[in-house]
This record gives structure tokens, C-alpha cells and sequence, in this order.
């Protein structure tokens, strides 16, 4: 008979040769499972790129060349040329761009208004914006030599730190108006600064203090 102490250690053997080849069989699995396949790497490759295969086993498909398939879902179209693909997308190519439209024609100098009962005749700019480029419209028409009047003045000489309305007639002066101003900012300021420096380095015939043209 055997004793209960053999019976014991043979069944135990035989217990731990099962569990070491259950073990590893289900390390052998678990390896298998997340090791990559080959198979549809290797079949698509030899398919669509004649079986070139790159270095690492991975297929070149930046440029496939174009096959026909009995599989559509296989099949490889040519590439579209670049007029092409902008046909399909609905657009074309930009235009040219426009030509430059030509600068606006300066603003026609108004005509003086007619006296008023009191004989008084106001300026061509009287009741209409007093800008740089009103200044200059009746600064082109000033003549130094004749009578300084409401339509021959200088719109940019100052009086005790004033400059004159739209008739030439100075703040604290019977019959001043006060202007419509035109805009204001910087860089207006600055390109009106070196219009007005360039008119005093080039003045007018005649323009010299005294002169019949002048305030002073």
C-alpha cells in the first residue's frame, strides 16, 4: 500500500508540472496577441507598390502609381492635374489685380457770393468747411501787389497769434466767423507743417512784409 506521505508528494509533483505548462503557454499567447502581424501590411504593399518595400518593411505611398484593380475599392485613380483640382474645387485661378485708380480731381474753387445790402461781400469759402485745402485754393489766387480784401489774402499769415477766418478777417475784428474746421489728427498736422515751410521757402512775387496783399 502506499503511505498517505508518498501519495501526497506524487500528486504534488504532478500538480506543479501542470501549472509550470499552463504558465507557459499563456505567456506564449499574451506575446502572440501584441506582437504586429505582417500579413495585410505585406499583401496591401506587394498590391499597390509592385512589392517595393522601404527600409523597416513599411511601404512608400507618397506616390503611388495608378492601377486598375478588379476591386474598386483597390483601385489607385492618376492624380489630377493642378487646373484640374481647381476646376473640381469650383475656382480658378486669382485675376491680375486692378490697376491703381487714378487720383480724385481736386475740388472746384467756388465763386464769390454777390454783396449783401450793406455792400459787404464775405469770402469764396464763407459758410463751407476752412480746410488746408480751401487755404491753399485761395492762396493759388493771392496776388501780393493788389489791395488786401475778403477774396485777396493769405490765408496762412498770422495776426497777434491768430489766423484768419474764411474772408481773411481775424478774431476781434468786426464780421469774423468762426470756421468749419476740417478733421485734425498727427499726421495731418505734420503734412500741412511742411506744405506751409514750403511756401515760405518759395514765396509769391511781391510777398514781402508791407506789401498791399498783407495784414502786416
Amino acid at each position: 500500500s502506499v503511505s498517505p506521505q508518498n501519495f501526497l508528494k506524487k500528486n504534488l509533483s504532478h500538480y506543479k508540472t501542470k501549472m509550470k505548462l499552463a504558465i507557459a503557454a499563456l505567456v506564449l499567447g499574451s506575446a502572440a496577441a501584441f506582437s504586429p502581424s505582417t500579413f495585410g501590411a505585406r499583401q496591401s504593399t506587394a498590391l499597390f507598390n509592385g512589392g517595393h518595400i522601404g527600409s523597416g518593411g513599411m511601404a512608400d505611398t507618397r506616390n503611388p502609381d495608378a492601377l486598375n484593380h478588379e476591386d474598386p475599392r483597390k483601385s489607385i485613380s492618376a492624380a489630377p492635374s493642378f487646373e484640374e483640382y481647381l476646376k473640381s474645387r469650383g475656382g480658378a485661378p486669382a485675376p491680375a489685380a486692378p490697376a491703381p485708380a487714378a487720383p480724385a480731381a481736386p475740388a472746384a474753387v467756388p465763386s464769390a457770393a454777390a454783396p449783401g445790402s450793406d455792400g459787404f461781400q464775405y469770402g469764396i469759402y464763407d459758410g463751407q468747411k476752412w480746410d488746408h485745402d480751401a487755404k491753399k485754393a485761395v492762396y493759388d489766387q493771392w496776388d501780393p501787389t493788389a489791395p488786401r480784401s475778403t477774396l485777396n489774402f493769405n490765408p496762412f499769415e498770422t495776426f497777434g497769434g491768430n489766423s484768419p477766418d474764411a474772408s481773411g478777417i481775424y478774431p476781434g475784428e468786426n464780421r469774423y466767423k468762426d470756421p468749419i474746421r476740417g478733421d485734425v489728427s498727427f499726421a495731418i498736422m505734420m503734412a500741412e507743417k511742411a506744405d506751409i515751410e514750403a511756401m515760405n521757402a518759395n514765396p509769391k512775387a511781391g510777398d514781402a512784409p508791407g506789401a498791399p496783399g498783407r495784414k502786416n
